[in-house]
């Protein structure tokens, strides 16, 4: 079943598994109110606010949002806000977009046009983490995914002034994870499972904390092990997210009957 190369590595195989990437509307809005009620069942998500968008197949300049006044646990593909990258509403909805919603996401979509989904949470450990100087240290094989590849946004206040949409996508710049300071954290991806690398970062963070809670110094990896363990993450045969995805539906549909609307 495994074949290593001439190092000795082998990688998993693509058995059992499909591309989640979403080419029509129905799939996007689909995938995007699952990645809603996922928060929501792992506690990430933060009352009615916080938000995750993705862009719509085949119209670049257009994207689906949370409507504002919805629990994370009350969205469905039909409650989903389209809106395109001023802000205007494209369907009739009784809900608006969050502003601050708008400023941040319509940032990203337009800044980084390969990036289809941004997701942008509240929870609680990844707020910590955000108000630490040294951010998020390599403490456990979660946070090694991460290693050199999250940038930081220093805090402004709240995201309504859209002069800060250039500032978010110049400190971005080609990684898929900004730490928000004192605020949170923003993942994006290629697809909406890509995004939700956000889960490992929350997990990432617990980690550290709990590592930390003591006191004492704690010694790091080599850094040539972290990137080495960053790069099998993206070496994979199936892009981040994919293959946990459909499992997470499952789930869902266990767990949260009704979400698919």
């Amino acid at each position: 079943m495994f074949t290593p190369d001439a190092a000795g590595h082998i990688r998993d195989s693509l058995a059992g598994t499909a591309s989640q990437a979403a080419t029509t509307e129905a799939e996007a809005r689909l995938h995007l109110a699952a990645a809603y009620r996922l928060l929501a069942l792992f506690g990430m998500d933060d009352l009615i606010f916080t938000h995750i968008s993705a862009r719509v197949p085949g119209e670049p300049h257009h994207f689906l949002i949370n409507p504002f006044g919805l629990g994370f646990d009350e969205v469905t593909p039909a409650s989903l806000v389209k809106i395109d990258h001023e802000g205007r509403k494209l369907e009739p909805n009784v809900y608006d977009a969050n502003a601050a919603g708008f400023v941040i996401h319509s940032a990203i979509h337009m800044g980084r046009p390969e990036v289809d989904c941004v997701m942008h949470t509240h929870a609680p450990s990844s707020v910590a983490i955000a108000a630490r100087p040294e951010g998020l240290l390599p403490l456990s094989q979660f946070a090694m995914r991460f290693f050199n590849r999250v940038a930081t946004h220093d805090y402004e206040g709240l995201a309504l002034n859209l002069g800060e949409r250039d500032r978010l996508v110049a400190d971005l710049g080609n990684h898929h994870t900004l730490l928000l300071r004192y605020h949170g954290v923003l993942t994006c991806g290629r697809t909406i499972p890509e995004a939700f690398v956000a889960y490992y970062f929350e997990q990432a963070a617990k980690i550290q904390l709990q590592a930390m809670a003591d006191g004492r110094a704690l010694p790091l990896p080599p850094p040539d092990v972290c990137e080495t363990t960053a790069r099998q993450f993206e070496d994979q045969p199936m892009a981040h997210g994919e293959r946990e995805w459909v499992a997470l539906l499952r789930k869902l549909d266990r767990e949260a009957p009704g979400w698919r609307g």
